[in-house]
């Protein structure tokens, strides 16, 4: 019989801690993480994200989680998910991509642990919205809700912040 791999979705608006917290549970559990395709991605621009561009780091999401699935123990650790391309899509173009909107549904995490906003800001050039962050973070809720998906809250700083989602994935382990 084969182990079922429970993917925890580390979500959240810009500057929460999320490819810091995913590697950080990685090395915590023994497991790999799937970063961020979008940094990448957004790294190698010479312009504002297009259209295109959302929905090119919709597939190469998907697809990097699908390559590093095979070497999780137990869990997979997502750095977010591609419900950031909703969110960005919905925000500068007022929608979102037909295929990304279909395949929501279809594509669930087990676990979501959603980073609040009580971290400082931390400047990086792909982080446009320092001011908006109560604005994405009421967004975030939204989407994990419309979804019905299971998240848990994380707060905090420091070793407090890994110590909770330490915590709520341990929650939820036991109870699966």
């Amino acid at each position: 019989m084969e182990n079922k791999i429970f993917k925890i979705a580390i979500v959240g608006p810009e500057s929460t801690g999320k490819s810091t917290m995913s590697a950080y549970l990685a090395e915590h559990y023994h497991t790999v993480w799937v970063p961020e395709y979008a940094r990448e991605y957004c790294e190698r621009l010479n312009e504002t994200p297009t259209w295109q561009d959302e929905i090119n780091m919709f597939h190469g999401q998907l697809a990097l989680e699908k390559e590093l699935l095979p070497q999780a123990s137990r869990i997979l650790i997502c750095d977010t998910t591609f419900i950031t391309v909703k969110i960005w899509s919905d925000h500068t173009f007022g929608r979102s991509p037909q295929e990304v909107l279909d395949e929501l549904p279809k594509h669930q995490y087990d676990l979501y642990l959603l980073l609040n906003i009580d971290l400082a800001w931390q400047e990086d050039p792909l982080r446009d919205f320092p001011h908006m962050r109560e604005h994405f973070m009421d967004i975030w809720y939204k989407e994990l809700d419309a979804l019905n998906a299971n998240y848990v809250l994380i707060t905090g700083t420091g070793q407090e912040r890994y110590e909770n989602a330490i915590t709520a994935i341990d929650n939820f382990l036991k109870q699966n």
